[in-house]
């Protein structure tokens, strides 16, 4: 069985078509149909079927393609000790986060890196829907993403390093009528206009949570994905908005207030199995580790 076959079927669970495989792997689409048709006639069962306009893996896919990882890993394994028997550097390790976990985190990489405790990191932005995360670890080292409590758990076909539990706060303008409470419920917040995200990312959903406690439609005034903007435009009065405790900055002019039951989501470091046998790779992980507890620890200590 060819390991590259295996490595396609794995890609194909991840990217969920032959065409985004062919330009992850640089190969046409005809070449990747073919070979994935080459591995199920080995294997002798179906192992993808179409769902809507994605392929998805069958169940025989997904027991092969999870038994494929592990010789993901072991591969690199080999290649680990290979490199450290010939002395050669580990090279680079690249990041990708979204928008405000990039800037608690990206500097502070950066910092590590250059006091001799950090591997060289390539970084990138990617402010994704919540299903294109874990794909993104197909090409990158490290994904740091979010999803909130109530949303799925990240997919088998990544490994996920929780970094933060982190609350997001209702930002009200502070001459606002609700500005000197000590806690908000969803009654207090439903009749307000909102600044909330795109179709696709997870606030939305928590949002409608608060309108189905409430028993009323929220009133979507705006979309902006960037909390900082958000945070201008509550400044403004244009309506309230969620934002992140620890990883995006306080902003002026703008209170921020937690909410009753609380709304919280989930950071973690998404990676493959096999990338972290680089000794690179796994010390980025750590770091990130020390570095969450180091962001929650300046927030809180700033209130």
């Amino acid at each position: 069985m060819d390991v590259r076959h295996l490595d396609m079927l794995r890609e194909l669970g991840a990217l969920g078509s032959v065409t985004a495989v062919a330009e992850r792997l640089q190969l046409t689409p005809s070449a990747v149909s073919q070979q994935l048709r080459q591995l199920q006639r080995q294997v002798g069962v179906p192992l993808a079927e179409r769902s809507g306009r994605r392929l998805v893996l069958t169940e025989a896919g997904h027991t092969l393609a999870k038994a494929a990882e592990q010789v993901g890993v072991a591969l690199a394994g080999v290649d680990r000790v290979a490199a450290e028997l010939a002395g050669r550097p580990v090279g680079r390790v690249s990041v990708a986060a979204f928008n405000s976990a990039a800037l608690a985190f990206f500097p502070r990489l950066l910092r590590a890196h250059a006091q001799g405790s950090c591997p060289e990191v390539e970084l990138t932005d990617e402010d994704v829907p919540q299903a294109q995360f874990a794909p993104l670890a197909t090409a990158v080292d490290v994904v740091i993403a979010h999803r909130l409590d109530h949303t799925p758990p990240w997919p088998g076909s990544v490994s996920a390093l929780p970094l933060l539990h982190e609350p997001l706060d209702v930002a009200v303008p502070s001459g606002h009528p609700l500005a000197g409470r000590d806690w908000l419920d969803p009654d207090d917040v439903a009749d307000q206009p909102w600044i909330t995200t795109h179709d696709g990312f997870p606030l939305l959903a928590t949002l409608d949570a608060v309108g189905a406690v409430a028993g009323r439609r929220i009133v979507r005034a705006h979309r902006v994905n960037e909390f900082s903007i958000a945070a201008a435009l509550v400044r403004e009065g244009a309506g309230l908005a969620f934002i992140p405790r620890w990883t995006a900055p306080r902003p002026d002019g703008v209170v921020l207030i937690p909410l009753r039951g609380g709304a919280l989501r989930h950071v973690d470091a998404l990676f493959r199995p096999e990338r972290a046998q680089r000794p690179a790779v796994q010390a980025v992980l750590r770091l990130l580790v020390a570095l969450a507890a180091e962001i929650r620890g300046a927030s809180e200590a700033s209130d």
